[in-house]
């Protein structure tokens, strides 16, 4: 690879609290799993919460430099008003880990997992949402002392999707199979129901009370981080692919203005026509989750970004594929990059790749689709690295010159 990244350009991988911990029994998630037909239980998940220092070591001796992982509301405040302080100190034994083992931390407040009883109070929608949200973020920034990096919300458009879902299954008590906005059926991809604007614009305001306390309280880059849809208009659909973009990508993305970076997450590219989102056809070539196989989307992703957000500094969050075969999953990643390198020669600022994820997980609901650089066996939690892991911190060597 032939791309110049700045020098401190970041490269790493990244996880979420609740697919990779295990036994997160005092959240929302939690309480829906095996309530609704077709969702399977997170249960032990991969263990890192007790694991998370060999998870973070197989990081460093690949060779690589940053570590996005979340902490989890639901520990923390496992009661309102109450913070576990073992918690606290729990979240910041990991982000000591990361820094002696060299890693930069990556830390994320929210990762669509709310507590319990946050949920029942009438989640984001509810009259103390955004209060409740500023406390959380009051009480955990004493942890976040010389953290660089801090992602307030993981992709509050697909929260928005998930909080409107999960509403709707509770007002119909309905027995439908639940689907994962991040896993496709083998049916023609249906599109998502569009990100509920209402539920968006309270998730803005959340953000901008929680960084109005991160820059009071910490010296962190603050931002958050979108789900990049990658829209492409066929002829004549350029005026619906704008009005698409706004409902799900720019609300957020404006909503990301006066930020210190914004987070693009990438993985698949989709069709405008006419009439809407086109359903994508079974193809041999798409992912598990059903996606088009598209390692172009993260240069798609990350222009439209860059023209939303006026330039602003990019961190690419999330990007990988949902694959059992290693050498196709390389060749995705090793595509994209040349993608995103491209993206950089014409002037983009982009921070660093985080790929997603480090660990084979637990996909919202399901188990089978594995994005991981390391397979675990969720038996015995043992780690077994993939060559992608070794291919990846090869190419951030290489990068670094």
């Amino acid at each position: 690879m032939t791309t110049e990244f700045a020098p401190g350009f970041l490269w790493g991988a990244s996880t979420a609290p609740h697919q990779i911990e295990g036994n997160n029994l005092n959240s929302d998630f939690w309480a829906s799993e095996g309530r609704i037909p077709g969702m399977e239980r997170s249960g032990d998940a991969c263990d890192s919460y007790h694991r998370y220092r060999e998870d973070m070591g197989l990081l460093a001796d690949a060779g690589l430099d940053a570590y996005r992982f979340g902490i989890e509301w639901a520990r923390i405040e496992p009661v309102p008003g109450v913070f576990s302080r073992a918690e606290l100190a729990h979240y910041r034994g990991m982000i000591d880990t990361a820094s002696e083992l060299g890693l930069t931390p990556v830390v994320t407040l929210h990762h669509f997992t709310s507590p319990l009883w946050f949920a029942q109070e009438g989640g984001w929608l509810g009259d103390r949402a955004v209060e409740r949200f500023r406390t959380y973020t009051e009480a955990v920034s004493p942890i976040l002392e010389g953290v660089e990096w801090v992602v307030t919300m993981n992709e509050p458009n697909m929260l928005a999707i998930m909080v409107g879902m999960a509403r709707a299954v509770r007002d119909r008590q309905t027995a439908e199979e639940w689907q994962s906005p991040t896993v496709d059926n083998e049916s023609p991809r249906p599109p998502l129901p569009a990100p509920d604007v209402k539920i968006g614009e309270r998730l803005v305001e959340a953000h901008h009370a929680a960084r109005e306390v991160l820059r009071e309280r910490t010296a962190a880059k603050v931002g958050w981080t979108v789900a990049n849809r990658a829209f492409v208009a066929r002829p004549g659909a350029e005026e619906k692919k704008r009005e698409l973009e706004h409902i799900w990508e720019d609300l957020y993305l404006e909503g990301a203005h006066g930020d210190d970076f914004v987070g693009v997450q990438s993985y698949s590219s989709q069709w405008v026509g006419p009439d809407g989102i086109e359903p994508h056809p079974p193809h041999p070539d798409n992912t598990l989750v059903g996606t088009a196989y598209r390692p172009d989307a993260l240069s798609i992703a990350v222009r439209h970004t860059a023209e939303v957000t006026g330039g602003m500094p990019i961190l690419i969050s999330e990007n990988g594929i949902a694959t059992r075969d290693d050498t196709r999953r390389i060749a995705y990643t090793r595509e994209a990059l040349d993608h995103l390198g491209a993206a950089l020669a014409d002037g983009i600022d982009v921070r660093g790749y985080l790929h997603w994820s480090l660990l084979d997980n637990y996909e919202w609901g399901h188990w089978e689709p594995t994005f991981g650089l390391v397979e675990v066996d969720r038996e015995t939690f043992e780690r077994r690295p993939k060559p992608s892991l070794a291919w990846l911190g090869e190419t951030a060597r290489r990068a670094r010159g």
